[in-house]
């Protein structure tokens, strides 16, 4: 998978962001301008010691991103789409694209994207979710349609063991 963002403006939120990418295997991609510089602390904060170990891109605009990812199925995530992230189909090898904190994805982009915009139903007074929370649960169901493939399904206590071996 490919988690998109057009251009991020906390640095935390791209950090947590960038972890979940690393726990999951997924490529990050950042189109400029970002609203900070990569090696803030912050960022190293929120990213912990996995930053290093993250498949990342950068762009210098969105014309930057469509040209060097050419076919690219991506889904555009906003307050505004239609259809939920649940109503449709992931691929392995789709973008999922979400927009700067402040504003989102510019509308020109969403409306020359239409089919392909999904949203995380919420109530209508709230604006929107955290970044982070957002990419977390979009990532997910897509991770979830693929059978979680090559991520690890069980895990193991550290100090004791299963009391039941099923």
């Amino acid at each position: 998978m490919n988690i998109v963002l057009h251009q991020p403006e906390i640095p935390q939120n791209t950090g947590n962001i960038g972890r979940t990418c690393v726990a999951t295997g997924t490529a990050l991609h950042l189109i400029e301008p970002l609203g900070f510089r990569l090696g803030e602390k912050d960022l190293r904060r929120a990213g912990m010691d996995y930053w290093q170990k993250l498949n990342v891109t950068r762009y210098i605009d969105y014309a930057d991103f469509k040209e060097k990812n050419p076919g690219a199925k991506i889904w555009y995530a906003t307050t505004k789409a239609k259809k939920t992230y649940a109503e449709v189909s992931f691929a392995q090898d789709d973008f999922i694209m979400f927009g700067k904190e402040s504003a989102g994805i510019p509308e020109e982009i969403l409306v020359d994207n239409e089919e392909t915009c999904i949203r995380i139903p919420m109530l209508e007074d709230i604006r929107s979710l955290n970044l982070s929370n957002s990419v977390a649960i979009v990532l997910y169901e897509a991770l979830r349609q693929q059978n979680f493939a090559g991520l690890e399904k069980e895990g193991e206590l550290h100090r004791l063991q299963w009391k039941s071996t099923t």
